[in-house]
């Protein structure tokens, strides 16, 4: 009896470290993976400012061949969403693991790929088009991995451990950005023509040391234990499954919507601050390295809070977390403008703080978690990639462009019309928050059909955005 006791004791030890291993695995494949998405990103972006113009649409006039540039850099976005669609598909038909490994090869593979692209002067028209297609590839990619490299986290992790899990993974977003700055710097110091020649390459090809790694430790992962049961409880009942994208829209459009609503903030703050403050600090006086160093510093900065925010979310609750997060940003958003007037470093270096490892990792560190639990586990993949990429267009695509031109509709100097958009972007998703029903602590379910509505007793629009 003692003996058999003792056997029994043992298993389940073994059984529980072979999780927690797999947990550990899980969320380091999936960091990698959006390490790897945002170093691609900044590197992209810089390129597409300094080099591409250059290279690749020599036979344009400056200001064409920059505009083409940011075309082939905008290509990505919208590429986006059909990857979602793809990859969320096979990911909740396929498994989540499947899929991961192909999209880490084809977004490893299509940045090494543009680091060896011929320039026009070699094989002339075919060398713009190239990079276009790689940048579809490569946007494709990226509108997949983002959802399966959350839920792999996330479905490897206990209840009340979701919101550090998951928020981990998110933490790949700085620390690719702070990787990518790192490597393209010493880089840019080489003289023009050697930068041009070679030098802006050779980042790019570095791509493939991350996909590399990704991939050794991705394909020694094993699926998630919650789309296994969801798996199985489907088999038992012996009825085909319909397109999962098909039961989103039938059965979770208010899923869908509440989460597009919640996730204009922190996808909108996120650009306001890598984008539109960057640019708008350096229009007041800033030097472009003071305003370079702020954003690195804050970056560095938001591989900490987005886990700490993450894990406070475990005990607390996403919804009080991110509703913080979006009030913080409301109030904020004018001082905030106020310190960039100042004139200095350090307050340059303090609105840049509150802005992204504050404000926005309030909100960014919890939004995942929180949209991912809105979501069954059968349709969870095509369900938070719709939204997420949805979201993304809206807020993270549409927000810099409609803050630079109220910026430019008040002469361009006077931000007072910038700060009300965001600050009605936070009261927006604020609503959202209000409105949508918490799941922190709860187990959740295998297939749509016990997804249980909110509470009869709810208002209609709050059973509309649960």
């Amino acid at each position: 009896m003692l003996y058999t006791q003792g056997i029994a004791s043992m298993t389940d030890s073994t059984t529980a470290a072979g999780q927690d291993k797999q947990k550990r695995r899980a969320i380091l494949a999936s960091y990698l993976g959006t390490t790897l998405e945002y170093y691609d990103f900044l590197l992209y972006g810089v390129a597409a400012a300094l080099v591409f113009p250059q290279i690749f649409f020599v036979t344009l006039d400056p200001l064409a061949a920059t505009l083409s540039s940011f075309a082939t850099f905008a290509v990505g976005y919208f590429a986006r969403p059909l990857g979602a669609v793809v990859f969320g598909h096979y990911g909740d038909r396929l498994g989540r693991k499947n899929v991961l490994v192909v999209t880490l090869i084809l977004m490893g593979l299509s940045s090494m790929l543009i680091g060896l692209l011929p320039s026009y002067s070699q094989i002339g028209i075919a060398s713009p088009i190239l990079l276009v297609v790689l940048r579809l590839l490569q946007g494709i990619a990226i509108g997949g991995e983002w959802g399966g490299a959350t839920l792999m986290s996330m479905e490897h992790a206990k209840p009340r451990a979701r919101g550090l899990a998951v928020s981990l993974v998110s933490a790949g977003g700085p620390s690719g950005a702070v990787l990518g700055t790192l490597v393209m710097t010493p880089f840019t110091l080489l003289p023009s023509d050697q930068f041009l020649a070679w030098g802006w390459r050779i980042p790019f090809l570095l791509s493939a040391l991350l996909m590399v790694l990704g991939l050794i430790i991705r394909v020694r992962v094993t699926e998630t234990p919650e789309y296994e049961a969801a798996r199985k409880e489907q088999a038992a009942k012996g009825v085909p499954k319909a397109i999962p994208l098909v039961i989103v829209f039938r059965h979770n459009k208010g899923q869908v919507l509440s989460g597009v609503l919640g996730g204009l903030a922190p996808l909108s703050f996120a650009t306001f601050a890598a984008a539109f403050l960057l640019n708008y600090s350096v229009e007041v006086g800033h030097t472009r390295t003071s305003a370079l160093m702020a954003m690195t510093i804050a970056n560095f900065l938001n591989i900490f809070t987005l886990p700490l925010f993450g894990a406070v979310s475990d005990r607390i609750g996403r919804r009080p977390m991110m509703i913080a997060g979006a009030v913080g940003g409301m109030l904020l958003i004018w001082p905030i403008f106020q310190l960039v007037h100042n004139g200095s470093f350090l307050t340059l270096l303090l609105a840049m703080v509150l802005a992204m490892p504050v404000i926005q990792a309030m909100m960014g560190g919890v939004f995942n978690t929180w949209i991912s639990e809105k979501f069954a586990a059968d349709v969870r993949y095509s369900g938070i990639a719709l939204t997420f990429q949805i979201a993304s267009t809206l807020g993270a695509g549409l927000s810099p462009l409609i803050a630079a031109s109220l910026l430019a509709a008040s002469g361009g100097t006077n931000p007072q019309w910038v700060a009300a958009y965001f600050a009605g972007i936070c009261l927006i998703s604020c609503v959202a928050y209000l409105l949508g029903k918490e799941r922190f602590d709860q187990e959740l379910p295998a297939n749509t059909e016990g997804v249980e509505d909110a509470a009869q007793t709810a208002p209609v629009t709050r059973k509309m955005l649960a």
